[in-house]
């Protein structure tokens, strides 16, 4: 039996708690159930590919803490490429473009866009990171799923099929699955609208150069033979003095205090004594997992690039198994890659394909977004399920239905007796990301140190300073953007009799000014 003074449980959250507080003179031993490090982070290597990042893998401005401990661990970030155009698929179509979000011709598809966006960011400047279940509205907005918020704000079937796609890609779940008062207060820890969804000055803006799996492998070799692969806990007891944590080899370890750093529903998996407290208990069983399928495509070259296309794809078509694309090709231009994510119901949809067989649907998809017979025909294929990761249960994270954020929120991070909670889930900057991982676990260390006696409780919560190497520049809007009324609007204005006359105003001066591209 081997005693500590404190445990952690994986992956990386556990891994920069267990940093912080041996650099605060505690012991302390990392669990891992898996055979490596990381978690949800997870990056292979071979000879087709050098080096790929099946799992979290994008960073950006104001992403503070994972941009510190990286630089700690002697790692450099490059660029996503997004050089050239864009391309928006609609409707069978290809529309290149630059920004983050496609442009509307049609006017009143562009105040529908608008005011999506808008409204969302308005709704969230109500909700306290901190604490979303004291938002003013919190009741009232924890009862809607977004789906119906969706229905109430937009008017026109291309919003509302894109409003779906903006919540698979950054929740990897249905807008009818999750409470719009946590989408609403997830969107705005991320830094809003714009800054979740964007690449350049956005959630996705870069990737580390070799890939993001060497912070944890590094954060272990850092840490030593404190850390144990394949130790998969199966029973915590803090009956006596101190904590006794088992794992699945019934191998016993003692500790003063212990961390725990996986999703929340995998605590069903562990034998709590005594019993966790009746909210956590029932909250566990209520925050399921997103669905996702990461694929990346290898190509002789990067064809794209020669078409004026940066390799970002937006594609909204149901029979698609992809929904946003990415360049994933090596920053010195070696091993050719697009990057796809198959996102929610169609991840559930086509779990049961064969690699294959998904990867010529992927293929022809491209082909087609493309115009370009290359897309067909790859070098090499690489793809991870996480739907079927037993100590993850599905990606990117957990979300939370109707009406469990108000009732079982503030649970969320609440110790129970000597168990601290580190999950990405429980963040409140980036929550979900590789950034939010790490806020958790240097918060859960610092939560035990005050209880140590160690530090103030003022320290607990601490501000990150800028990353100079990572600048964030403001999000801007134009005058148009800011004051554009939405559909709804214009019918209170205008009525009916001139709405069309007016709407068809709107989108010819907004077009002759350039605030409208045509695709």
């Amino acid at each position: 039996m081997q005693i500590r003074k404190s445990a952690t449980k994986p992956p990386e959250n556990g891994l920069s708690a267990a940093k912080l507080l041996t650099e605060s003179g505690q012991k302390v031993v990392v669990l891992e159930a898996r055979d490596r490090v990381g978690g949800r982070i997870f990056t292979t290597r071979n000879k087709n590919v050098k080096y790929v990042d099946l799992g979290g893998a994008y960073v950006g401005p104001t992403q503070n803490r994972i941009l510190r401990l990286s630089k700690e661990m002697g790692l450099e970030t490059y660029k996503v490429n997004e050089i050239e155009r864009l391309v928006y698929y609609v409707k069978g179509k290809s529309y290149p473009f630059k920004g983050p979000f496609p442009p509307m011709w049609n006017p009143f598809a562009y105040m529908d866009y608008n005011n999506l966006w808008r409204t969302l960011d308005d709704l969230g400047k109500e909700i306290p990171v901190d604490a979303p279940w004291n938002a003013p509205h919190a009741e009232q907005w924890d009862k809607l799923t977004m789906q119906q918020l969706i229905d109430k704000y937009c008017w026109t079937k291309v919003a509302k099929h894109f409003a779906t796609l903006f919540v698979n890609v950054n929740v990897t779940s249905e807008p009818h699955e999750v409470s719009a008062l946590w989408f609403l207060w997830y969107v705005k820890q991320c830094g809003g609208t714009t800054r979740i969804f964007s690449t350049t000055n956005g959630g996705q803006e870069r990737k580390f150069v070799g890939g993001s799996g060497q912070i944890c492998e590094r954060l272990m070799s850092h840490l030593g033979d404190c850390v144990k692969l394949q130790k998969p806990v199966i029973r915590i007891d803090q009956t006596q003095d101190t904590v006794v944590v088992e794992t699945l080899d019934h191998e016993e370890f003692e500790a003063k205090y212990v961390i725990s750093a996986i999703p929340p529903a995998l605590s069903v998996k562990i034998h709590h004594e005594p019993p966790l407290p009746t909210l956590r208990n029932q909250l566990i069983q209520r925050v399921p997992m997103g669905s996702v399928i990461k694929c990346m495509v290898y190509y002789k070259e990067n064809f794209w690039r020669k078409k004026d296309y940066c390799g970002s794809m937006i594609i909204q078509d149901e029979e698609s198994p992809i929904g946003l694309t990415l360049d994933d090709t090596k920053p010195d231009g070696s091993v050719p890659a697009i990057i796809g994510f198959i996102l929610a119901r169609k991840a559930r949809r086509l779990v049961n394909l064969t690699k294959e067989a998904r990867k010529q649907k992927i293929c022809e998809i491209y082909a087609k977004v493309l115009e370009s017979e290359e897309a067909l025909h790859p070098v090499h294929y690489e793809e991870k399920n996480w739907c079927e990761e037993q100590y993850s249960g599905g990606c990117y994270t957990a979300y939370f239905p109707p009406g469990i954020m108000t009732q079982y929120g503030k649970i969320l991070r609440e110790p129970f007796q000597k168990i601290y909670f580190a999950g990405t889930e429980t963040a409140t900057q980036w929550s979900g990301y590789m950034e939010g991982a790490v806020q958790a676990g240097e918060r859960a260390a610092r939560e035990i140190l005050y209880e140590m006696g160690k530090i103030s409780e003022c320290e607990i919560w601490r501000d990150e300073p800028a990353s100079l190497d990572v600048p964030a520049f403001p999000i801007k809007t134009t005058f148009w953007e800011r004051n554009l009324p939405s559909v709804s609007g214009c019918l209170k204005i205008f009525g009916w009799s001139t709405f069309l006359t007016s709407a068809a105003a709107v989108g010819l001066f907004a077009y002759k000014k350039g605030l409208l591209r045509k695709n």
